[in-house]
């Protein structure tokens, strides 16, 4: 009967086996294509989540870096080293093959890096379409604005599947954004010039990202009659007229704080009289530039312009925070500077 028993068990066994070994493995649950609007007004589509993206523009690079896409970038634009934020939250990227400037950009190099997604600046709109015509989705950007950027980071978001990631950056800049204009309403508008990165007698005009920048922080733009997109070249006399409360210097500026105090033709105005020109740090991003990080320019810009009401203390705490909820790194608060 033992015998018997141990046979009968033993069958069941087997044909247990069998039957679970029979069971279709589920498959997981297939990507659907995404298609977008990109900012150039072209039609993309991206057809699965990708795994090697080329981004030719610092813009896109350090927006991936903020939505956790280092470990998926094949390529980027040249240049790397000398952008400290990729030293020190995403080292690996100095190592990756570079696909050139806006300017030179190596088309040839972008295509032999086999990506199945390139991001590029809108200006290189040929380029795109000729890498769109061999299959590979071209997303062009053009972050020109606040809500630009915010555009930009949502597109490269849907079309890498980093949606949670996207929405928890742009709320923390929506909110960054919301709490410096309640901070300062009501308050006086000192009269802002920030000045070009390569000679301080060129300015943001009222249309460019830095003049956005300082009305979000408080300020009044100085060159707010100029008409423009672009750094525009002011004379002596132009920038005498505006007389500005306030000189800003951006972060990867050619020249010093003190060259533009020593110049003796602008001993006049009243920024420099009072010794009221600041110079951008320059030991993380340049803030006055469209990155996820611009947020921070428009909060520092805060802090110079509104102490009182937002402090600097206050402020490098805030810079801790962003830095390593979004790019993961612990930020020397000495760095931080005005």
């Amino acid at each position: 009967m033992k015998k018997i028993a141990a046979v009968l068990i033993s069958v069941f066994f087997l044909f247990a086996f069998a039957a679970c070994a029979q069971k279709p493995v589920p498959e997981e649950p297939a990507v659907e294509p995404v298609t977008l609007i990109d900012q150039a007004g072209r039609t993309v589509t991206v057809e699965k989540e990708p795994d090697r993206i080329v981004s030719g523009y610092f813009i896109s690079t350090s927006a991936c870096i903020a939505l956790g896409l280092e470990d998926r970038l094949a390529g980027i634009e040249a240049k790397a080293g000398e952008r400290n934020i990729y030293k020190l939250a995403a080292p690996g990227l100095l190592e990756l093959p570079n696909v050139g400037t806006a300017k030179e950009f190596d088309l040839e190099g972008c295509i032999a890096l086999e990506p199945d997604l390139v991001i590029l600046p809108k200006k290189l709109q040929d380029s795109a379409e000729i890498i769109s015509g061999l299959g590979i989705p071209v997303l062009l950007v053009s972050p020109e604005s606040h809500e630009d950027l915010i555009e930009a980071v949502s597109l490269i978001a849907a079309s890498t599947g980093t949606e949670q990631r996207a929405r928890e950056l742009i709320s923390y800049y929506s909110d960054a954004e919301a709490n410096m204009k309640s901070l300062t309403e009501g308050a006086q508008k000192p009269v802002v010039y920030i000045a070009g990165n390569s000679s301080y007698l060129s300015t943001a005009p009222k249309d460019m990202y830095q003049a956005s920048l300082i009305r979000a922080a408080g300020g009044q733009n100085a060159a707010d009659s100029i008409e423009g997109d672009n750094w525009t070249e002011v004379s002596y006399e132009q920038l005498l007229s505006m007389d500005p409360e306030v000189i800003v210097i951006p972060a990867e500026a050619s020249y010093t704080a003190q060259e533009l105090i020593g110049d003796p033709a602008l001993a006049g105005v009243k920024a420099v009289k009072n010794n009221n020109v600041f110079v951008m740090p320059s030991s993380f991003e340049p803030w006055d530039s469209p990155v996820p990080s611009g947020i921070l320019g428009t909060m520092w810009l805060t802090s110079v312009l509104h102490e009182d009401l937002y402090s600097f203390d206050d402020f490098t705490g805030d810079v801790a925070d962003f830095y390593g909820r979004f790019y993961g790194f612990t930020v020397d608060t000495a760095l931080i500077t005005k």
